[in-house]
């Protein structure tokens, strides 16, 4: 099975045609590797791997407005392929599309953050979301 790493270069040609002026939420689900695959075979786990892609990316992501609005760890699908468990969950907030833009594109987000994801990352979903009025109601 080939995992989704990095955005499919189609659908992020759609996620730059929505509008880039508002608020966006990122659903995050990851399923990282027990060893990090880094190209020059250093042994570090996944989780490890992921943490240095969190302190790396940290300042960038901070810069542009983002906060984590949420965030939890997986323990089972109740409803779902059983085979996609994930072992991180969270919800990044930004101020708009154009900032998680900003963030994904920059030179030193790129050149040290990317990296440590891709060698943690076995497989991954990253859903945009429009924020909606939270109400006591599931709709």
């Amino acid at each position: 099975m080939t995992g989704h790493i990095d955005p499919a270069r189609d659908a992020f040609a759609l996620f730059k045609d929505l509008p880039r002026d508002q608020p966006i939420q990122m659903l995050n689900l990851l399923r990282l590797r027990e060893k990090a695959a880094y190209p020059d075979g250093r042994d570090v786990s996944g989780f490890e791997a992921y943490k240095t892609y969190g302190k790396t990316s940290g300042p960038i992501f901070r810069r542009v407005g983002g906060s984590i609005v949420w965030r939890g760890a997986p323990q089972l699908t109740l409803i779902g392929p059983a085979e996609e468990s994930w072992h991180l969950s969270f919800v990044a907030a930004y101020p708009s599309a154009a900032a998680f833009l900003e963030m994904v594109t920059d030179p030193v987000y790129q050149s040290e953050a990317v990296p440590h994801r891709q060698a943690a990352v076995l497989d991954s979903r990253l859903v945009r979301h429009a924020p909606l009025e939270l109400t006591s109601e599931f709709s």
